[in-house]
């Protein structure tokens, strides 16, 4: 079923007992939830529509069982009859990764942001041991735990989706055999708690001080050193290792405080869990990255890499594991990996063609936006049937755009805009600008002026990185 605004309405007047609300969609993250800001003159509130009803009951379940906990979540205000259309209270916009970024501009890491780390450490047994208490695991999807099955998914996902496509080259039954081994190790750790499955900085909220947890209905059954794993080697959050190393030694003194732990047997099995949530965010590096063509997913691989090469110096990967050492140390000196990665130090612009039917490209880089220039109300090839199985990459369509002089002047004006930014922006030594083009389709006049863009800045600006994607275009 496809959301209809209407019954979205109908629930927020039901609840607000007004019709007097504006309803502004919200850019939309990797999942296919969408959500809207419905604000009167005094009050504001979330909408969430969602037509796969087993993962909304996960969530409706989780939610009620960390309330009952004292775990500070979002509020569910009311759901729809069919169970797709939902409203919660309204977190804000601040998340623990945006707080992160702005806080490294004040320096490389600040007293304030280990203090927000360690509220949110101190919360994390709670959520983990709500599981023994009130967490319904049947109700958990895609699987009720994270088991033999789970931890294999992760592992083909990195072998077929980084390896095979980052070029790294390996035996195929001897990695199988360390991962069976691998597996056989981590499920030593024991897993009677609550695993929330993606605990990292994006899915945090920060409001008057105190932190919310957002997006826990992938939760299952599962160990606990998994989810401080996935936060503390969070790859972008680029956490210094002398600070994970005192947020870990925190959250293991915040876990004695509720059970009985063996710091010792805990670490071993937590650089395991380390190792296998690297592999599984790799595998979605890959897949996003070199597969369907998101290059700004390549930024994210340095810190996965540099947390490989970590692992390895310091002897944290099992020692039975002698051959993925090998293929993990492959990626560490890989010419391809390096050749995809681009310099980080340089002002990075990235430019994107998109279709307004599939909502505005998100940042993915905390910064807040950047340009978005509508390209809709220009001649549009799309019209003409000899154009349509074209895009703005091909003669044709170029040559029919460029006959009309006000194609000419936008171009000329988004261009003068851009490059002014990109001058201030070299000066005040920033690392990233996001320049979007919509149009209809995301087919032809976005992909001409997102082409032309990337060209005119790369041989005006050679110092800069230029990220070019033509996001519907790469889904084909």
């Amino acid at each position: 079923m496809a959301f209809q605004q209407s019954q979205l309405t109908k629930l927020a007047q039901n609840y607000l007992q007004t019709s007097h609300f504006s309803i502004d969609k919200l850019p939309q993250s990797g999942s296919a939830r969408q959500y809207f800001r419905i604000k009167t003159e005094n009050s504001s509130i979330i909408g969430v529509y969602n037509d796969d009803l087993k993962e909304n009951e996960a969530f409706f379940s989780f939610t009620q069982s960390f309330l009952q906990q004292q775990v500070p979540v979002p509020q569910i205000l009311a759901i729809a009859d069919d169970r797709t259309y939902y409203l919660l209270n309204d977190l804000g916009n601040e998340t623990l990764y945006s707080f992160l970024c702005a806080q490294r501009k004040l320096g490389n890491w600040t007293d304030e942001l280990t203090k927000i780390y360690k509220k949110v450490i101190a919360q994390l047994p709670k959520i983990q041991l709500a599981g023994r208490n009130t967490i319904d695991f049947s109700k958990c999807y895609p699987r009720f735990a994270f088991d033999r099955q789970s931890m294999q998914w992760d592992l083909n996902y990195f072998k077929y989706f980084f390896l095979k496509l980052a070029n790294i080259p390996f035996d195929e039954q001897l990695l199988e055999d360390d991962f069976q081994s691998l597996i056989e190790f981590l499920q030593e750790a024991d897993s009677n708690f609550f695993l929330y499955r993606d605990f990292q900085s994006r899915n945090i909220m920060i409001q008057n001080g105190e932190v919310y947890f957002i997006d826990y209905q992938g939760g299952r059954k599962g160990a606990l050193q998994y989810d401080v794993a996935s936060l503390l080697y969070d790859g972008k959050a680029d956490i210094p290792e002398n600070i994970r190393e005192e947020l870990f030694q925190y959250y293991v003194d915040c876990l004695s405080c509720e059970l009985p732990v063996d710091k010792e047997r805990f670490a071993l099995h937590y650089h395991a869990f380390v190792l296998i949530r690297i592999m599984q965010a790799m595998g979605a590096y890959g897949f996003r990255g070199y597969y369907e063509k998101k290059t700004h997913f390549l930024l994210s691989i340095p810190f996965a890499v540099r947390n490989i090469r970590y692992l390895l110096e310091n002897q944290k990967v099992p020692s039975q594991l002698s051959y993925l050492k090998e293929v993990l140390k492959k990626i560490t000196e890989s010419d391809f990996v390096k050749s995809t990665i681009l310099p980080q130090d340089k002002l990075t612009i990235s430019v994107t063609s998109f279709s307004y039917k599939k909502g505005i490209p998100e940042d993915v880089t905390g910064n807040g936006g950047g340009f978005v220039f509508d390209c809709r109300a220009l001649p549009n090839p799309g019209r003409e049937i000899q154009y349509k199985q074209l895009t703005g990459m091909d003669k044709p369509v170029i040559e029919y755009l460029e006959q009309y002089a006000e194609v000419e002047d936008f171009k000329n004006h988004t261009q003068a805009i851009v490059f002014s930014a990109v001058r201030n922006y070299l000066e005040r030594n920033f690392s990233h600008l996001a320049v979007n083009f919509g149009c209809t389709g995301g087919q032809h006049r976005s992909v001409y002026f997102a082409q032309s863009m990337a060209d005119a800045l790369r041989e005006q600006f050679p110092e800069i990185n230029v990220i070019l994607t033509h996001r519907e275009q790469s889904k084909h």
